[in-house]
């Protein structure tokens, strides 16, 4: 099992790294692959070192497995060519999600769309994926109609450069900017660029997403993606409106059932999820489940989850060990 990590430099590809060497992943030669100036560098995996190599030495080696995190643009350009040799790639960029020719998956809702013939397989957006974990067996079960959410977006979700303008700002050192405005003390109403419907791309992801990772066009979905000056994970205010009624105390039951959720909901003792407590760990964390007492059959509830982790690295480990578990990839 030869498994390249595209971007391996980078946040979300280090986060695979360490996920892999976590979950045990059956890797019988790692390929870390980076841009031309971090080829030559070394990485350590399993307390090996391994020397970064060129795209082209790694498509080369024809790997059973890529996991690319690497941005969108090198996607669209590298991953048709480590198709071409045979490897199985899965990328976390937004190249391909929203292309009707290849999976868009998280394996709690819907591992079952892939097969042999998927050479490309998108990793959702991370405020999505966290979502859909909570909201798949709550459609099994009452059928969503809508669902309005807002999201409290952790600056890891931007990369290293954000994540040094926030710890720069709170020591008073002039940094470089990732956004437009401050972020400590602060809350950015806009993730990605806006779009002509003034949505951003950020929330045109979470609304197109997940009717194509649910397989249900009829899901209507509204969206409102913050950055706040955190880091450990996303945070998302979520609103559901059901086509049948429900029981609060069947709906907790039904999450802390469901795979991949863990239920934290115990108001009277203060327990809720928060980005410090899911920082570093693979569930998606749910709670503050109540009735919206405005609507008919509706329900709120607070999500948390990880965005480096569950959000990318994690479900994309998580999508490989299906292909390898189901004989698809070997």
């Amino acid at each position: 099992m030869k498994v390249a990590v595209v971007g391996a430099t980078g946040l979300v590809g280090t986060m695979m790294l360490k996920v892999l060497e976590e979950r045990d992943f059956p890797i019988t030669e790692l390929v870390p692959v980076a841009s031309e100036k971090s080829v030559g560098k070394e990485i350590e995996y399993r307390g090996k070192k391994y020397k970064v190599v060129s795209m082209d030495d790694a498509i080369a080696a024809r790997p059973t497995i890529a996991l690319f995190s690497a941005g969108g643009t090198t996607s669209q350009k590298e991953a048709p060519r480590f198709a071409e040799v045979g490897t199985v790639v899965i990328d976390n960029s937004s190249a391909w999600r929203m292309d009707p020719s290849i999976a868009l998956v998280v394996p709690e809702v819907n591992a079952h769309v892939l097969s042999a013939t998927d050479k490309i397989i998108a990793n959702p957006n991370c405020s999505t994926i966290q979502m859909v974990v909570v909201l798949q067996p709550l459609h099994e079960k009452y059928k969503i109609k809508r669902v309005v959410v807002s999201t409290y977006q952790s600056v890891t979700g931007t990369g290293v450069k954000a994540v040094n303008q926030l710890m720069n700002e709170r020591k008073g050192v002039e940094t470089e900017m990732a956004y437009p405005y401050t972020i400590d003390l602060n809350v950015i109403p806009q993730i990605d660029v806006f779009t002509e419907n003034g949505y951003t791309k950020e929330e045109m992801k979470m609304i197109l997403e997940t009717k194509k990772i649910m397989g249900d066009d009829s899901i209507q979905v509204t969206a409102t993606t913050v950055r706040i000056p955190v880091m450990g994970g996303h945070s998302e205010s979520i609103n559901i409106e059901f086509e049948n009624d429900f029981n609060i105390e069947e709906v907790k039951k039904l999450l802390s059932q469901s795979d991949g959720v863990v239920l934290q909901d115990d108001p009277s003792n203060l327990i809720y999820p928060m980005p410090l407590t899911a920082h570093n760990k693979d569930a998606v964390f749910v709670g503050r489940i109540r009735r919206d007492e405005s609507q008919k059959n509706s329900l709120n509830l607070w999500v948390v989850s990880d965005n480096l982790r569950k959000g990318a690295a994690t479900n994309a480990v998580q999508i490989a060990e299906y292909l390898v578990k189901n004989g698809i990839v070997a």
